[in-house]
C-alpha cells in the first residue's frame, strides 16, 4: 500500500507545484515583460490618474457624453444580502440578465428603451447595441452606428457642432482585429476622453 501512496504523494506535490505555481507565475512575469500595458489591465490614465479600462465599460449617463451598452450586472442589496440591486458595469459579478426572448420584463425594458432613443433622435433606427446587453456585462465598446446616432444629443450638450463631434468619433473607430476578427467599434472611454480633450479646446 505504501509503494502505491508515496508515488502518488510525490506526483501530487510535483504537478501542484509546476501547474500551481511554477507555471502561472511564469506566464505573469512574461506577459508583464512583453505586454506590460495589458497585463496590468490595459489601465487608462489621465492627468496623472487612472480613470478606467480599455477594456470595461463605464456606466455614462450624463447628456454630454457617449452613453455604453446597458449593463445587466448586479451587486448584493445593503439593505438586505439575500438580495441583489442594478449595478452597471460591476466587474466583481460579470454576466448577462439572462432574459429570454418570451419575458416580459425583457420586452418591457426594450420598449422603454426604444422609445426614449427615438425620442432623442427622432427619424433615425436605434441600433441594436444601445438596446440589448451583452454576455458579460462589462461590454466598452459600441458600434460605430452606436455612436453615431448619439451624436446630435452630446453636440447638443456640449454646445459643440454636430459635423465636428461625428469627425470625433469616425477618428476613433477602430478596424476589426488583424483586418478580419470582430467587427469595427468605438471604445466609450476613449471616445468620451477625446470629447473632453475637444471640449477644452
Amino acid at each position: 500500500m505504501s509503494n502505491l501512496l508515496r508515488p502518488a504523494l510525490v506526483l501530487l506535490v510535483a504537478l501542484t507545484a509546476v501547474t500551481g505555481l511554477a507555471y502561472p507565475l511564469a506566464v505573469t512575469g512574461l506577459a508583464g515583460i512583453i505586454f506590460p500595458a495589458e497585463a496590468a489591465g490595459s489601465l487608462i490614465q489621465r492627468d496623472g490618474r487612472v480613470v478606467g479600462s480599455a477594456l470595461i465599460g463605464q456606466s455614462f449617463t450624463d447628456a454630454g457624453n457617449f452613453h455604453g451598452r446597458p449593463s445587466a450586472t448586479t451587486a448584493p442589496d445593503p439593505a438586505d444580502a439575500a438580495k441583489t440591486v442594478p449595478a452597471p458595469y460591476n466587474a466583481a459579478n460579470s454576466m448577462g440578465s439572462n432574459l429570454g426572448p418570451t419575458s416580459v420584463a425583457l420586452a418591457e425594458r426594450l420598449r422603454g428603451d426604444v422609445e426614449r432613443l427615438k425620442a432623442e433622435n427622432p427619424g433615425q433606427p436605434v441600433p441594436v447595441d444601445l438596446v440589448t446587453t451583452s454576455g458579460s456585462g462589462l461590454d466598452p465598446d459600441i458600434s460605430p452606428e452606436a455612436a453615431l446616432f448619439q451624436v446630435p444629443r452630446v453636440a447638443r450638450a456640449r454646445n459643440l457642432p454636430e459635423d465636428t463631434v461625428r469627425g470625433l468619433v469616425t477618428a476613433q473607430v477602430q478596424g476589426r482585429t488583424l483586418g478580419l476578427l470582430g467587427e469595427p467599434r468605438v471604445n466609450v472611454l476613449a471616445l468620451n476622453l477625446a470629447l473632453d480633450d475637444l471640449s477644452r479646446r
